[in-house]
């Protein structure tokens, strides 16, 4: 038999709206929301581990949580339509949500099933959309890893989770400072190709078939002194029209598949 939740004072559907709102909630409990099928979805694929089910009967049966949910040890909470709208962040989605643990992401968990790694870093990224679209591109591609130098937001924000799309929870994603990660990629002896303006070369005259890791800065600053100082390149996407910079992802989009062009996946 199923619990049912009602009213949106429920002691359990507040501590979950302040989960959803608020990042120090989500450091503090190691949990966070996640809301849709797809995402719930690719979230069991990607072996994250749930603690509770909360369901809106009404835009979904039972049986189709069956379907998705195969660990049937897992919470199940009825709840009402008040108490959806509450904790939903979207206006469409399918009437359930999932209560999972972080993972530590870890630059030490990072694991490579090639000698030959393709790696995305992007140093302290603000925007969570940009964030999302970033993932989006890493699992486009199916590089790697993902490394996030001096984050500015946690990867739980559901800001992140929705323009994601669910893709942070197929990429291997890891946080740590720019000083860890570039001590990380030169003792894995992955090539450092930093995508700046200053002393840089045309990002297809490189060969990015060996172990490499492409380090994508903010639009409006651009990548650390650090970065560029640790560089084995610096690399630029030529541009010809007025302004010398582009979208974060867009430009990291260029990149990636520039190496798994030369690669031969294209």
């Amino acid at each position: 038999m199923n619990k049912h939740i009602v009213s949106i004072q429920n002691p359990l559907i507040k501590e979950l709206v302040q989960l959803k709102d608020k990042s120090r909630e989500r450091k503090k409990t190691g949990l966070f929301l996640i809301e849709g099928e797809r995402e719930i979805s690719l979230a069991i694929k990607g072996h994250y581990e749930f603690e509770t089910i909360l369901f809106y009967p009404e835009l979904i049966s039972e049986i189709r949580i069956n379907e998705l949910i195969d660990q049937q040890h897992i919470e199940r909470i009825e709840i009402s339509k008040e108490v959806y709208e509450k904790l939903a962040y979207r206006d469409t989605t399918e009437g359930i949500l999932a209560i999972a643990k972080n993972k530590t992401n870890s630059i030490s968990d990072l694991k490579f099933n090639t000698k030959n790694p393709l790696i995305l870093v992007a140093e302290a990224p603000e925007k969570p959309g940009n964030i999302g679209a970033l993932l989006r591109t890493a699992d486009a591609a199916n590089i790697d890893a993902v490394i996030i130098a001096n984050p500015k937001t946690d990867l739980y924000n559901p800001n992140i989770i929705r323009s994601s799309v669910g893709c942070v929870f197929t990429n291997q994603i890891a946080t740590g400072s720019t000083s860890d990660i570039i001590e990380f990629l030169k003792t894995q002896n992955i090539n450092i190709y930093c995508a700046a303006l200053q002393a840089s070369v045309n990002y297809h005259s490189q060969d990015f078939t060996k172990p490499t890791a492409i380090i994508v800065g903010t639009e409006a600053t651009g990548l650390s002194d650090e970065w560029i100082n640790n560089s084995t390149q610096n690399i630029i996407i030529p541009m010809q029209g007025e302004i010398d910079s582009m979208n974060v992802s867009v430009a990291s989009g260029i990149l990636i598949f520039e190496a798994k062009r030369q690669r031969g996946f294209l």
